[in-house]
């Protein structure tokens, strides 16, 4: 059964790149229902890669700025939360405990491009996952890709394990700051039925 018009609008339809926030803070509470949402999102072989950093503080935001671009500092700043979405480079050492074949870990050992590429591939999925259930829990995002990835390494992950991969920032948008909504590629544009 489809979702609702109103869930559907809530997701994708009306929802929008927040572009500021009002000054309301995200109880920890809510962060961690998001997560818990987030977390049913299908990954390849459940490998569930992608680690989330929640920047609550203008102190642990302060270490973020010097790694954004301009246009993304105020927005950050304003927002109630930054999220670091990264990749776990090393997820499968949690293999045995959330796979049913107890190789799999082994199989990505042996294979580092292969674990790579996996990592790579469902961290984004998992922080798209995450999006949409901040969604569906009624705070606003906006996804950011203007940024110095290895800066944000550097600063919060020196030890190389995890890898920033984008930043979401979180709470509830001041609608009054968004931009006006871009087009989207049409069907004929960005599909192929064959």
């Amino acid at each position: 059964m489809p979702l609702s018009q109103d869930s559907l609008d809530r997701l994708f339809l009306k929802a929008r790149t927040a572009n500021g926030f009002i000054d309301k803070p995200v109880p920890d509470a809510l962060l961690r229902e998001v997560y818990e949402l987030a977390r049913f999102g299908r990954t390849s072989m459940n490998t569930q890669p992608t680690r989330y950093v929640f920047l609550k503080t203008p102190e642990s935001r302060a270490r973020l700025l010097p790694a954004l671009s301009p246009g993304n500092l105020d927005k950050t700043r304003a927002a109630p939360v930054t999220v670091i979405v990264a990749t776990d480079t090393k997820f499968h050492e949690f293999m045995p405990e959330i796979w049913h074949r107890p190789e799999a870990r082994g199989n990505f050992e042996a294979n580092p491009a292969m674990a790579e590429a996996t990592a790579t591939r469902n961290g984004t999925l998992g922080g798209a996952y995450f999006i949409i259930a901040a969604r569906a829990l009624g705070l606003d995002c906006g996804p950011m890709s203007g940024v110095d990835l290895a800066k944000v390494n550097a600063e919060f992950f020196p030890d190389g394990r995890w890898k920033a991969n984008f930043l979401i920032n979180l709470g509830w948008g001041d609608d009054s700051l968004l931009f006006e909504r871009n087009k989207r590629l049409s069907f004929e544009q960005a599909c192929q039925l064959l």
